[in-house]
């Protein structure tokens, strides 16, 4: 009988050479690249790059593929149509799923996906790569606009990513500060090797399903609050405990009813999650750019943590990536429901390296089970039962 490992837990699913994490010595590089040199040096764009390609960009290369993505950020007004005809009320990541999979029946394209070697068609799986990314930050700013009964903002092609993404949710010239932060959160949240929604890409890849199914099907993986909806949980539990104060024994008490802090602790990393650093960072350039004058979430945050850090340590809980996104998030105007579509857009990136790293060598998914129901049985008349 195979040995069941619950959730898959240290079972190789891959190889690849897109990601890899030290999570003894709370380390993830990109390509190889550690995530701070990127954090600190690149952006966006360049990192995007990075992780499809396997190499830092030439200058020409980079403005190219640039570009590409500023040109390729409208969508057709059937996209904007169909999402006028969402519930107003519905959550983004579920708005963000239909539309991205709607993409696939208004930009056709599929039918090169047709045998196991699809991957050798580099125009085509680098056309579909960069206009599912360009498009990604595009609806999901157009929803802001759409499910509150406006028209949205149409993108502006002198702008990078997050600047254009910044301006189409709030009407508004981005502030640098915002945005550049924002470009960093984004390369923070743009791979982490095989989580969830990345091994449900490798499913869906192998099919040879679309890419916009592809995309779709890890935009519904990542929506669960075990994976990329902590961040939502974060700040509705930092505004539930409310100031500095209470968090002490909001935080035992939790502990002690066996429930869940949201954004500590990760399967992955035994010390605290590097993109924690990196973004409790960015807090605090954001506090001291607007000399202290920020939202008193921080404080809390900050108390948070540390009565965490006290109580969960020796446990190997620290701080993950979501405890300080939102927090962030908040700060650019960006509404608590919308923040785990954020991350999709970010991950749509990873996403696609892997989608495109699995039809290089492709082979369909199908693992087996560990059966533990009944042996062979002798189907009983309904009359006799």
């Amino acid at each position: 009988m195979s040995e069941y490992l619950p959730g898959l837990a240290g079972v190789p699913a891959t190889k690849s050479n897109i990601s890899n994490i030290d999570g003894e010595k709370g380390i993830l590089t990109y390509r190889g690249y550690p995530l701070e040199q990127l954090a600190a040096n690149s952006s966006f764009e360049e990192t995007t790059l990075l992780l499809l390609d396997g190499e830092l960009p030439s200058a020409h290369s980079l403005t190219e593929f640039d570009t590409q993505l500023r040109s390729n950020r409208v969508v057709k007004y059937h996209v904007r149509e169909l999402m006028k005809n969402l519930p107003a009320t519905g959550h983004p990541m579920d708005m963000l799923q239909t539309a991205v999979a709607s993409l696939g029946m208004f930009y056709p394209g599929n039918e090169y996906l047709t045998s196991g070697g699809s991957g050798g068609d580099l125009d085509y799986v680098h056309n579909m790569t960069v206009k599912i990314i360009a498009r990604m930050a595009t609806i999901v700013a157009m929803w802001q606009y759409i499910r509150n009964g406006y028209d949205p903002i149409a993108p502006r092609s002198d702008l990078t990513y997050a600047e254009n993404f910044l301006y189409m949710l709030n009407g508004q010239e981005p502030d640098k500060l915002l945005a550049k932060i924002l470009d960093v959160c984004l390369i923070l949240h743009a791979e982490h090797t095989i989580n969830a929604s990345t091994f449900s890409v490798l499913v869906t890849s192998s099919t040879l399903a679309s890419p916009y199914n592809v995309v779709a099907g890890a935009i519904g993986t990542l929506s669960g609050p075990l994976h990329g909806g902590a961040n939502q949980k974060v700040v509705e539990m930092l505004t539930e405990i409310g100031s500095a104060d209470k968090a002490e024994e909001y935080i035992d008490s939790r502990l002690k009813q066996k429930k869940v802090i949201w954004g500590m602790g990760h399967r992955e990393y035994k010390t605290k999650d590097p993109r924690a650093k990196i973004l409790q960072r960015l807090v605090q350039d954001l506090v001291s750019a607007r000399g202290n004058s920020v939202n008193p979430m921080f404080e809390v945050a900050k108390v948070v943590e540390d009565i965490c850090e006290d109580r969960l340590a020796k446990k190997g809980v620290y701080a993950n990536v979501d405890f300080y996104s939102g927090i962030l998030y908040t700060e650019m105007g960006i509404p608590t429901d919308q923040f785990t579509a954020i991350f999709a857009v970010a991950r749509a990136t990873g996403w696609l390296a892997h989608w495109r790293e699995q039809l290089k060598d492709n082979r369909i998914f199908r693992p087996t089970q560990v059966y533990i129901g009944h042996s062979a049985r002798t189907y009983i008349p309904i009359d006799q039962r």
